[in-house]
C-alpha cells in the first residue's frame, strides 16, 4: 500500500524486534536478493559478536532446568558428547544460585542423618558449570583432553549404588571410573575425598543407603571445610557449606563462585491445595495427584533463614537476571521466598531480567489451571502462579519471557507426547501482552534433537544465543509497562519450624519414638520409612500406640462388615492391628498402617456403638446408629470435647438434646454408612495422600463439581466434606496453619 516501507527485518519470520533478531542468529539469514543478503549477515554476525566476557549473570532454578541452561543437562548419558556449551560459554561470568528443597531420592537418605540442606540440585548444577577455558588454563589440557576429565566427571558424579562398597577401590570399580585420567591435582583432591567418605563416622554410614556418588563428594567437601572434619561435628554454618561447594566446583574446573545455595538453612515445602489440603514434602508432592491446583506454596525453614552476602552481592552486581524452566512450584518460587532475594532483585533496576518459561505441565503442579480446572495450562497461569506466592508479587521480578516456539516441530511429534501425557504449555499471547510482559517465542530446541532422536527440549546452546541477543538489544526493549495483575496476596512471613527441627532431628525423634513401641524388628524399617515420607505425621500421633501387631488370617477376628481394610486400632490394648496378608504387600500395609493411626487419635471415646433397627409396622426402614463418648475424664485420646463436638456433626452425627455424650444418625436401610471412627481413620489416609483412600476420594470428589443451584443438598454436601478438610487441617494436623492463613 502507499506510503509503507520495506525494511530489511521484514525478510526476517514474523515476530517482534526480539523474536526477528533471535531468529536470525539461531537459524541464520534466510533467501535474500543482493545487497540484502549481505546486509543480513553483517547483522547476524554483529550478534554473534556482542561482546559478553565481562557480563555478569545470575540464574535461578532448581535441578535439571537449570543445569540444562548453564551448561547441558550434566545427569544425561549424551552430556559428555558435548559438555562445553550453554550460558556458562558465552556468558564465562555466570553464577546460579540453586533451590535447595528437594527431599527425595540420595538427597533425602542424607537429610535422615545430617543436618544439610538438599544436596542433588547442587551437586547437578555444580558438574553442569564445568568450563573447557578453566580446565585449559588450570590444568594445562587441550581441548580434548578436557573433554575426557567432564566424561570422568560424569561417570564419577552420577554413579549411584545399592549395596555397601567396601573400599574407595570397589566404589571406583563400580563407577567404571579410572582417576588416573584426571590432572594430577584433581585426582589425588577426589581420592582424598573418595577416602573422607568412608573414615568420617557422620558419612560412613551413609555407604550402606542407595547414594548418589557426586553427593557424597559433596557432603565430604563441606565437611572437610568446617568443624565436622573427622566426624568431630555433625552441623556445618552457612560459611562452611559455602566453602565447601565453591572449593569442589574450583577443582573440576567451574568457577569458584558459579554455585550457591539459595540458603544455608535446612527446609522443606508445604503445599496448600485448593481445596484446602495441606502436605508437606517436594518429592510426596511431585507423586501425588491431588485433583485439585495448587494454590499456594511456603517454604518451612529449620531456623530463622538469610540468603548468604556473596548472593546478594551477586545479584546486586548482576547485569543479566534469569530464571531458568523447572518445576514452577518446586524450584523459583522456594528460592523468592528466602528473605531478602526477592527485594534485592527488585532494587537492582538496571538489570535486564528474563524468565524463561517451562516447557511442559507437570504432573501434581501445572496439570490444572488455577481458575478453571478443565482448561489447559498457559503461560499466562505461570505469571499468575508466581504472582501468588512470591512475596511481593512480580512487579520488577522479569520483564520478557522467553517461550520455546512449537510453530515449526512436526505434528507427528507433539501427538506421540501427547499420547505419553505430556502437553505443552500454551502461550496465550495477547493475554500475557496484557499483563503487562513482553512474550518472546523463538526456536529455543535444537534441529537435531527434533530430526534424529525426535524430542523436544531447551537447547543450552540456543537459549544462550538468545540471550546474548536479548543482551544486545536491551536499549531496544519495550520498557516497564504497568502490570495488569492483582494485589500480591498477603504474605505470612517467614515460616519458622515451631521445634526448630532439622530434618534428620525429626527423623532421629521418629526412630526413638518408634524404639519405644512393641514392634516386631522386622516392621521397623517400613514403620521409618513411612513416617519419613509423611511429614506432616507429628510424632505426638504416635502418643495413644503400644505397638503394631500382625495378625495372621486364620486369627483375624475383625469383623468386615463396613470395609475390606484388614487393619484397626484397638482401643483395649492400644494396638494396631494389621493382618498378615494385607502386610505382604507394601502399598497395602501402607493404607492400612495409616487408617489406623488415624483411628488411633480417637483413642477410646467410644463407651458403646450400637445399631437399633427402625420399624414401621412390621417392615424395618433401616436402623439408628448409636454412638456414646465416654465422659472426657475417662477418655484417653487425641481430641477435647469441644473438637469432638466440631467433627462428628461432619459426618451427620447428630447430638442428643438429653444426653450431650449421646450421638445418632438415621440410616435408610438401602443407604451405604461409613461409621465415624473408620470415616476418620479413611480421610486421615487420604489427607496424607489421596491415592490411598478411594473410597473418601470418591465422597471429596464433590468439590470439584459444578454445583447446581436447584438442589440445595448438593451446597450442603459439598459444605460438610469442606468442614472435614478444613478440621483435619486445622485441628489434626494443627500445621502451623494460623500463620499461612494469616
Amino acid at each position: 500500500m502507499a506510503g509503507e516501507r520495506f525494511g530489511l527485518l521484514d525478510l526476517l519470520p514474523e515476530g517482534d524486534l526480539a523474536e526477528k533478531l533471535i531468529s536470525l542468529a539461531l537459524g541464520g539469514p534466510p533467501p535474500a536478493p543482493g545487497h540484502l543478503g549481505a546486509e543480513l549477515n553483517l547483522l547476524a554476525k554483529a550478534l554473534a559478536a556482542t561482546e559478553t566476557k565481562e557480563v555478569r549473570v545470575v540464574v535461578f532454578g532448581g535441578g535439571t532446568g537449570l543445569s540444562n541452561l548453564i551448561g547441558g543437562d550434566s545427569r544425561s548419558p549424551r552430556w559428555p558428547d558435548d559438555p562445553f556449551r550453554g550460558l556458562k560459554e558465552i556468558f564465562p561470568d555466570t553464577r546460579a544460585v540453586v533451590c535447595v528443597t528437594d527431599d527425595g531420592g540420595s538427597t533425602g537418605e542424607l537429610l535422615k542423618d545430617l543436618p544439610l540442606i538438599a544436596l542433588g540440585d547442587l551437586r547437578h548444577v555444580l558438574l553442569s558449570a564445568v568450563r573447557k577455558q578453566k580446565l585449559q588454563k588450570q590444568y594445562g589440557l587441550d581441548g580434548r583432553e578436557a573433554a575426557r576429565v567432564c566424561a570422568v566427571l560424569h561417570l564419577l558424579f552420577n554413579y549411584r549404588f545399592e549395596a555397601r562398597p567396601l573400599s574407595v577401590a570397589e566404589l571406583l570399580s563400580g563407577a567404571g571410573v579410572d582417576l588416573e585420567l584426571l590432572p594430577e591435582f584433581m585426582r589425588r583432591a577426589l581420592y582424598w575425598l573418595l577416602d573422607e567418605i568412608f573414615r568420617n563416622s557422620l558419612l560412613a554410614p551413609q555407604l550402606g543407603r542407595p547414594h548418589c556418588l557426586g553427593n557424597l563428594l559433596l557432603a565430604a567437601a563441606i565437611y572437610q571445610h568446617g568443624e565436622g572434619r573427622n566426624g568431630k561435628a555433625a552441623s556445618p554454618g552457612g560459611e562452611t557449606i559455602q566453602k565447601g561447594i565453591s572449593f569442589l566446583a574450583d577443582l573440576i574446573g567451574a568457577n569458584a563462585d558459579a554455585v550457591f545455595p539459595c540458603t544455608t538453612t535446612p527446609a522443606h515445602l508445604k503445599i496448600l491445595y485448593a481445596n484446602g489440603v495441606l502436605v508437606s514434602g517436594e518429592f510426596k508432592s511431585g507423586q501425588a495427584k491431588r485433583g485439585y491446583p495448587m494454590e499456594r506454596v511456603f517454604v518451612e525453614f529449620a531456623r530463622s533463614p538469610e540468603a548468604s552476602p556473596q548472593v546478594l552481592s551477586a545479584i546486586a552486581e548482576a547485569d543479566i537476571i534469569l530464571y531458568a524452566p523447572g518445576s514452577l512450584f518446586t524450584s523459583i518460587v522456594p528460592i523468592l521466598q528466602v528473605p531478602g532475594i526477592a527485594e534485592a532483585i527488585r532494587e537492582n533496576s538496571r538489570a535486564l531480567k528474563l524468565l524463561v518459561a517451562n516447557l511442559w505441565v507437570q504432573t501434581g503442579e501445572t496439570d490444572i489451571a488455577h481458575d478453571d480446572p478443565r482448561r489447559r495450562f498457559h503461560v499466562s497461569d505461570l505469571i499468575s502462579a508466581y504472582h501468588r506466592n512470591i512475596p511481593g508479587g512480580v512487579a520488577n521480578l522479569f520483564e520478557q519471557i522467553l517461550i520455546l516456539g512449537l510453530r515449526d516441530i512436526p505434528g507427528s511429534i507433539l501427538q506421540r507426547y501427547a499420547l505419553e501425557d505430556k502437553v505443552p504449555i500454551y502461550l496465550d499471547r495477547e493475554k500475557v501482552q496484557e499483563l503487562g510482559f513482553s512474550p518472546v517465542e523463538a526456536r529455543l530446541y535444537c534441529q537435531e534433537d527434533i530430526d534424529r532422536r525426535r524430542v523436544i527440549q531447551h537447547d543450552p546452546a540456543s537459549l544462550a544465543e538468545a540471550v546474548r541477543v536479548m543482551w544486545a538489544i536491551r536499549a531496544l526493549l519495550p520498557a516497564d509497562r504497568p502490570k495488569l495483575l492483582p494485589e500480591p496476596q498477603p504474605s505470612p512471613g517467614v515460616l519458622i519450624n515451631p521445634n526448630g527441627q532439622t530434618p534428620d532431628a525429626r527423623f532421629a525423634e521418629i526412630n526413638a519414638r518408634l524404639a519405644e513401641l512393641d514392634i516386631d524388628p522386622s516392621l521397623r524399617p517400613s514403620l521409618s520409612a513411612i513416617f519419613w515420607n509423611h511429614w506432616d505425621i507429628p510424632v505426638c500421633h504416635l502418643d495413644f500406640l503400644s505397638g503394631v501387631k500382625l495378625v495372621e488370617a486364620e486369627a483375624w477376628q475383625e469383623v468386615q462388615e463396613w470395609n475390606t481394610v484388614f487393619s484397626f486400632y484397638d482401643p483395649k490394648d492400644r494396638f494396631i492391628k494389621i493382618r498378615q496378608d494385607a502386610a505382604a504387600d507394601p502399598a497395602r500395609f501402607e493404607v492400612g498402617l495409616l487408617i489406623a493411626l488415624g483411628q488411633s487419635l480417637l483413642g477410646n471415646y467410644a463407651a458403646e456403638k450400637k445399631r437399633a433397627p427402625v420399624l414401621r409396622e412390621r417392615d424395618q426402614l433401616g436402623y439408628e446408629f448409636r454412638l456414646l463418648l465416654r465422659p472426657e475424664r475417662e477418655r484417653i485420646c487425641y481430641f477435647t470435647t469441644e473438637e469432638f463436638e466440631q467433627y462428628l456433626p461432619l459426618v451427620r452425627m447428630r447430638r442428643s438434646a438429653a444426653n450431650p455424650h449421646l450421638y445418632t444418625r438415621l440410616v435408610n436401610g438401602e443407604e451405604g454408612f461409613t461409621p465415624p471412627g473408620l470415616f476418620f481413620g479413611l480421610t486421615y489416609a487420604w489427607y496424607l495422600d489421596n491415592r490411598y483412600a478411594c473410597h473418601v476420594e470418591f465422597k471429596m470428589s464433590i468439590g470439584r463439581m459444578s454445583l447446581c443451584e436447584l438442589i440445595p443438598e448438593q451446597k450442603k454436601d459439598a459444605a460438610r466434606r469442606q468442614g472435614v478438610i478444613d478440621f483435619f487441617r486445622t485441628v489434626v494436623f494443627r500445621d502451623n496453619v494460623s500463620r499461612i492463613e494469616s
